[in-house]
């Protein structure tokens, strides 16, 4: 036997899987007690690959072959319904997320896409005021289009939502902590409340600034959480993509359909950097959220801020529900500046350490002014009444030096705001 001919047979086999040795190799019914174990070993049973792969491989074929027309006896037909790489990525995501069903999508706003695309016209959505622009814009300025209404509402306050709740209302929509003011929203008072109103309404949680190490949205009543995979789930900057995960069957069959009929789904090898990603979380969100602390901590006291803000600071509001909703506090921080727009920008020009960039979540400490940037297509009274200011810094604190951290902040505050603005 030649080493090409053993190579080609051996690469050939090794996503070919009876249905039966699929069920056994995904896990299906077997969990860790803890999370950081059910990262690393949830869907990636080496058993279910013939060659034993101890690293999930990367299956970039686009169709799989049929032994007859319609049976698919290794499991996959064409790889927008369905990838093995895909698979064993998803399995693992519902796993972190103590959830039955996972999808994996092209980005964070598709998975928001592919959620409203379950509904019809003429359905109503309540939806967090203070929530990433993207969400905003995608809401307002297209899903409208579409018949679909949105009220926005502070959700930090649940009455709110059960005030903003109609009739059609079929999806309400929650950030915790929100975007950019890190506000807290009661997941499961909110979903008791959506619920109560119809067992229709679908509540969504954004957990993309908590990741599904720190809050488990399903354990307190929602009835999906999605990510942007390209923040901390995936953690190194390097992968674009989304994710939804439910325990209801209604809703991932739903969802799945839509996934397969619109195609807004990963592709493998992003599947695989993402899996691989999954790996470090619990390790990576104790380091954010250690170096998160000691930044809001250090903003907190400096004369050079007006005002810091951090669930796990007890000047928060929310901070005793913060406490209670999950169990930890994540790696953003958010501060207003003393001064102005001149001040922000000269503070964003100077750090060393941070880069002036959109998005969070990674390894790299980022900083950026959401008013100018991320929240930019909101419009200026908008801002102005939610309070995302000229003067809001958004942090996304990454894993370097704790001292380095500090003292990057230091000297970028120190030539932005001069001692005569004291």
């Amino acid at each position: 036997i030649t080493f090409a001919s053993f190579l080609g047979s051996c690469c050939s086999c090794c996503f070919i899987m009876a249905e039966s040795d699929a069920k056994v190799a995904a896990g299906e019914g077997e969990t860790f007690p803890h999370f950081a174990t059910q990262a690393i070993h949830a869907g990636q049973d080496p058993d279910q690959w013939r060659c034993q792969a101890m690293i999930p491989l990367i299956s970039l074929s686009t169709t799989f072959k049929q032994n007859s027309p319609a049976v698919l006896s290794g499991g996959y037909e064409y790889t927008r319904g369905g990838n093995p790489t895909r698979k064993v990525y998803e399995d693992c995501l519902a796993a972190c997320e103590n959830a039955k069903f996972g999808l994996s999508f092209s980005s964070g706003l598709a998975s928001c896409m592919s959620i409203v695309q379950m509904l019809s016209t003429g359905d109503h959505i309540v939806c967090c005021d203070d929530v990433y622009g993207g969400t905003n814009r995608y809401l307002n300025k297209v899903v409208a289009r579409m018949g679909i209404t949105t009220t926005m509402v502070d959700c930090s306050n649940a009455e709110n939502v059960r005030s903003a709740i109609k009739p059609n209302t079929k999806l309400v929509w929650i950030e915790s902590p929100t975007n950019p003011l890190l506000k807290l929203c009661d997941i499961a008072a909110i979903s008791a409340i959506a619920h109560e109103a119809s067992k229709e309404i679908i509540v969504v949680t954004d957990n993309t600034f908590m990741s599904s190490y720190f809050q488990h949205p399903l354990d307190l009543g929602s009835d999906m959480v999605m990510h942007s995979i390209t923040k901390y789930m995936n953690g190194h900057g390097d992968v674009l993509g989304g994710a939804v995960c439910t325990n209801r069957k209604d809703l991932y069959d739903r969802l799945y359909f839509v996934q397969y009929a619109v195609g807004a789904v990963q592709a493998p090898f992003d599947c695989y950097l993402a899996n691989r990603g999954l790996k470090t979380l619990a390790l990576r969100m104790k380091q954010h959220q250690s170096n998160a602390f000691a930044v809001a901590k250090y903003l907190e006291a400096h004369p050079r801020v007006e005002r810091t803000v951090y669930p796990g600071l007890p000047s928060h509001p929310q901070h005793e529900l913060a406490c209670r909703q999950a169990k930890g506090f994540g790696g953003m921080v958010v501060f207003f500046i003393k001064g102005g727009l001149e001040q922000s920008e000269t503070f964003l020009k100077s750090v060393k350490v941070f880069t002036l960039a959109e998005s969070l979540g990674g390894f790299e400490s980022l900083a950026e002014l959401p008013a100018r940037m991320t929240h930019a297509s909101i419009t200026q009274e908008e801002r102005t009444k939610l309070g995302i200011s000229d003067t809001l810094i958004r942090l996304s604190v990454g894993l370097e030096e704790e001292a380095d951290i500090l003292a990057d902040l230091e000297q970028a505050l120190e030539k932005a705001v001069p001692a005569s603005m004291l």
